[in-house]
Formats: structure tokens, sequence, C-alpha cells
């Protein structure tokens, strides 16, 4: 399964993503490479704690499009 990332570039230079379809998955990084394995981390810990907890996974529903303003 993949899932969507929103990543986000704070004031200060570093980076931030969260994962629309697993609530509370979040990750921050100073850049966008330490930001990608850390997501990718907290995406692999988030699906482990909920089959330890025998919660159900969710399925990857949201998609990405740009508008052009």
């Amino acid at each position: 399964m993949e899932y969507v990332i929103v990543i986000e570039e704070g004031n200060d230079g570093s980076f931030s993503a969260y994962v629309p379809d697993l609530p509370g998955c979040v990750s921050c990084g100073d850049t966008l490479d330490e930001l990608r394995h850390n997501i990718r981390d907290a995406v692999h810990l988030h699906l482990e704690s909920l089959r330890d907890h025998g919660e159900p996974i969710p399925k990857p529903i949201s998609r990405t499009e740009t508008v052009a303003a």
C-alpha cells in the first residue's frame, strides 16, 4: 500500500509532513531527505501500532492534484 503524504515547509526552512489517511501520523525533519526518512518510519510504526492493538488498517484513499492560480 502507498499512502499520500503532505509536506509543508516551515518559516525556518525545516519540513513537516502528515498522512491524511492515517490521522495522527506526522513527522518532521531539517531537510527533505531527513523528513522523507522520518515520515516513512512514522508510517511503519503507526501501522505496526494499529496491528498490535487489533485496529483496522485504513486503506489509502487520498489523492493529489494541483490547480493553477
